[in-house]
């Protein structure tokens, strides 16, 4: 079973859920006694690095440079 919690008890201790999370727990957030959202770690699915901008310049590419070159 999934635990529960209140929006206001996961704002005001966002990390410690966050590191729960991380250790495979899910919960069900409510707000007002009615449920909003399930959070809960992510499970098999890989994230691809496409390209790393810091690489190509110190500390980042501005945003609006790579726009105006698509």
């Amino acid at each position: 079973m999934e635990n529960t919690i209140g929006l206001k008890n996961l704002r005001e201790n966002m990390v410690d859920y966050i590191n729960r999370i991380a250790k495979g727990e899910s919960f069900i957030v409510f707000k007002q006694s009615k449920p909003l959202f399930r959070i809960s770690p992510l499970k098999g699915e890989q994230w691809e690095e496409i390209i790393d901008f810091t690489k190509i310049k110190k500390g980042g590419v501005d945003i609006k440079e790579i726009l105006s070159r698509l």
